[in-house]
């Protein structure tokens, strides 16, 4: 693999020398506005000025809004140590953020501005970073790689036919909705399975190195991928199908089995690290879940979707965007006592999501703080990280873990 070429000189804000540094902070700011908005609309009643029914808007903003950031500050990151190629700077990565700013403008105020100018304003953004991907991957002859311009057009697939549905073209926003979460469960299906076990090697090796490393990738891991897969393809057409359920159910086994190679176990002692292997677990329930809620009346629908949505998404996007912060900022790859506070309040929001229809009458209590743990968790992020993202990288200077 080609090593991250040197960035080109660049004088300007250090917000906008590397794609994670500007989407992973925006990333943070919406998640922790958009979820009280959400649930100022259900619980109180609040008049949002958007024209998507409001469970549509939160399922919308949770995926094309919020979630796409982090994906984009990923892959912007990533892409340069695949290809060889600059990675995208200075007036060009302003231009993206700004694009996913007014995406997001757009479709909370498209009450007012209409839907058609709202979808344009939202559409733009993921058909702009569709085209720099796939001009970076072709250009650098990343073939291995192709893949990803699949997932980014499924997310533009997916945004374009919630709009559809607002425009009174089609019936399609859950459609939508569900393609959306569905390709990003799979990134974390297909992406979780690179960088886990190959961290975890690297982390075992350094400080646990009587343990057995994590099993090489091989024929099972290729097994659980396509079982993966098939299972979100199904569930993505069909999802009342009768097939649906136990393909959950075998997805989610072969999940857990595929985690349980990677001695997870063992990196309790490094949360950074210990995170992401939570993360893939929450995928792996997530389905499980899904199974049961289909085969049984035990569970509420909602309970499988928040534990993929809140917990799978939420957890490892987090635990990416701290990772790869501190690791690009040149800050210790450790987590220190307010990256510990984000994983514990993420993992509560998860849990208190899933078991919030327990409640009974004091369900809106439970959701408001399941909403508040998750704003606290991705402010602190904002506070706390953006100061590192908004400074230039740490050069000849020990710094203390965040």
């Amino acid at each position: 693999m080609t090593a991250i070429p040197r960035y080109r000189s660049y004088v300007g804000p250090a917000i906008l020398s590397a794609g994670f540094r500007p989407f992973f902070l925006g990333a943070s700011i919406w998640a922790a506005v958009a979820v009280p908005l959400s649930l100022g609309a259900y619980a109180e009643g609040l008049a949002l000025p958007t024209k998507l029914a409001p469970p549509i808007w939160h399922a919308h903003e949770m995926v094309f809004g919020y979630a796409a950031a982090p994906v984009a500050g990923f892959l912007l990151t990533a892409i340069p140590n695949w290809t060889g190629r600059m990675p995208l700077q200075g007036g060009a990565l302003a231009t993206l953020v700004l694009l996913w700013v007014i995406g997001r403008l757009g479709v909370l105020l498209s009450g007012e501005i209409g839907a058609p100018a709202a979808a344009v304003a939202d559409l733009c953004f993921p058909a702009a970073f569709l085209a720099v991907v796939a001009r970076e991957i072709v250009a650098g002859r990343n073939w291995r790689n192709l893949p990803m311009l699949g997932a980014l057009a499924l997310l533009l697939l997916g945004n374009l036919l919630v709009h559809l549905d607002t425009l009174d073209l089609a019936d399609t926003a859950e459609l939508g909705n569900r393609i959306g979460l569905v390709t990003l469960l799979m990134l974390i299906s297909l992406v979780g399975g690179r960088i886990i076990p190959s961290f975890t090697r690297n982390w075992l090796t350094k400080a646990r190195p009587e343990v057995a490393p994590p099993v090489p990738a091989g024929r099972f891991d290729l097994a659980a991928l396509v079982v993966t897969g098939l299972t979100l393809l199904i569930w993505t057409i069909a999802p009342a199908a009768a097939v649906t359920p136990w393909a959950a159910v075998a997805a989610g086994i072969a999940l857990v089995l595929r985690l349980s190679r990677w001695h997870g176990l063992y990196t309790v002692p490094e949360p950074l690290l210990l995170i992401l292997h939570v993360g893939y677990g929450w995928l792996a329930l997530g389905l499980l879940l899904l199974g049961v809620d289909g085969l049984t009346d035990m569970l509420p629908a909602t309970t499988a979707l928040h534990a993929l949505t809140v917990g799978a998404v939420g957890t490892m996007t987090l635990a990416v965007m701290t990772r790869a912060s501190l690791g690009h900022t040149g800050r210790p790859l450790s987590a220190g006592p307010v990256t510990k506070a984000i994983y514990g309040l993420i993992t509560v929001a998860a849990l208190l999501r899933i078991l919030s229809p327990l409640a009974g009458n004091r369900i809106d209590l439970a959701l408001w703080l399941a909403g508040a743990a998750w704003s606290c968790a991705f402010g602190l992020f904002a506070v706390f990280y953006g100061l590192v993202l908004l400074q230039s990288r740490v050069r000849d200077e020990i710094a203390r873990p965040i």
